[in-house]
């Protein structure tokens, strides 16, 4: 099959690329997924910060202009107006993207690409028996990818999350916990809870860490048991249950590792090194190919955050690890020292230099400059 679009993988990436291509109105282009499950993998949940208006509002789950943080000082709450924080579940976006996918002709190959080879000017995609499966103009590839070379700092945002449902109405659907550091925090890392209602009665209540490795089951089984005891809710009944790992690590991603080869999603740069945020550099990934598609163009996305974003993050990260700062005190001193648009729009990489000084400014300035030294004497080391 000769196309001019191969999409391998067809998960959160490829999907918003879909839905996007279509809204855009990108026709007559030859497209098609290369994928061994068609039915999109497991289940997941996205959450992000958008505005009062978003594309997505007939299928999100929840939205909330009001979240709780609770830090080391206590109770804060936080109006995000004019940003919302955001909640959808993969399956209306899936759907959403089957539904663009059948508007715009995609071809839908249920394979397992194991080898991309290109010439600069046709990509070959084989299977694992080295049969020939498409040659393309293009692929794009979604799957996960090691970093090109190891980081000084690597760490997971590793999370279990419980979907219930309670008897009675305990939860408030017009505020939402962002991030609960009263949960127990690990000798090496931190953690904290989320509680992301989507009726009075139903949520999403979460444990979360960032640090080196994941938890047994057992182990996110009592972390989650512990802080259903801490909100002191009233007995749930647990209808659904979603885990994951996401890397955070100042190591680059060959986001175009051959000329007519490019990454999409944590591959492709999307993941804050910082949070492990990605679904809206995911967005902005799918809406700049099909922008450039649209005009003609080739489908390459510009960096998903700005180099010194990154950089700030491989700052932070070393602080974290290095215990040079607490990230619950950090995060804290963060939302309550700045605007929290700010801070909102810095975790998805849409800040000015002049509001990052502000922000920087706002961060334990001593330890945070010792980590900032630290990190580029490691640079240099790397590249002697």
């Amino acid at each position: 099959m000769d196309v001019d679009l191969a999409l391998i993988g067809f998960g959160g990436a490829t999907s918003l690329l879909l839905s996007a291509l279509d809204r855009r109105g990108v026709r007559g282009l030859r497209i098609a997924t290369v994928d061994p499950e068609p039915a999109h993998g497991h289940h997941r949940t996205w959450a992000f910060w958008t505005g009062a208006e978003d594309e997505l509002d007939p299928v999100l789950d929840a939205a909330w202009s009001q979240v709780d943080l609770y830090g080391p000082s206590g109770l804060r709450q936080l109006a995000l107006a004019p940003m919302r924080y955001a909640m959808v579940q993969s399956g209306p976006v899936f759907q959403r993207a089957d539904e663009a996918a059948a508007r715009l002709g995609v071809k839908v190959v249920t394979a397992s690409a194991a080898a991309l080879s290109d010439n600069g000017k046709i990509v070959t995609v084989r299977d694992d028996d080295g049969k020939t499966i498409i040659r393309a103009q293009w692929a794009l590839d979604s799957r996960p990818a090691a970093p090109a070379r190891p980081g000084r700092t690597f760490w997971l945002q590793h999370f279990r999350g419980w979907w219930v449902r309670a008897d009675t109405d305990v939860f408030d659907p017009a505020s939402a916990i962002l991030m609960d550091f009263r949960t127990r925090q690990p000798a090496h890392g931190v953690s904290f809870g989320y509680v992301l209602p989507t009726g009075r009665r139903t949520a999403l209540i979460e444990y979360t860490e960032f640090s080196p490795a994941r938890l047994d089951d057992a182990g996110y089984s009592r972390a989650l048991r512990a802080y259903l005891q801490l909100l002191d809710l009233p007995e749930l009944t647990v209808e659904k249950v979603e885990d994951g790992a996401i890397p955070m690590t100042d190591a680059p991603f060959a986001v175009r590792p051959s000329p007519r080869v490019v990454r999409l999603g944590t591959a492709g740069g999307a993941t804050r090194p910082s949070t492990g945020y990605t679904f809206s550099a995911m967005r902005r990934q799918a809406d700049q190919i099909a922008a450039a598609l649209a005009a003609g163009g080739d489908p390459v996305p510009g960096p998903a955050y700005p180099r010194r974003h990154l950089w700030m993050d491989g700052v932070a990260l070393r602080a974290w690890d290095r215990g040079l700062v607490a990230a619950p005190a950090f995060f804290e001193r963060l939302f309550t020292r700045n605007p929290p648009d700010r801070v909102l729009r810095f975790l998805d990489g849409l800040t000015s230099p002049a509001e990052e000084l502000a922000l920087m400014a706002s961060t334990p300035l001593l330890p945070m400059t010792r980590a900032a030294a630290g990190d580029l004497l490691a640079r240099l080391q790397t590249r002697s």
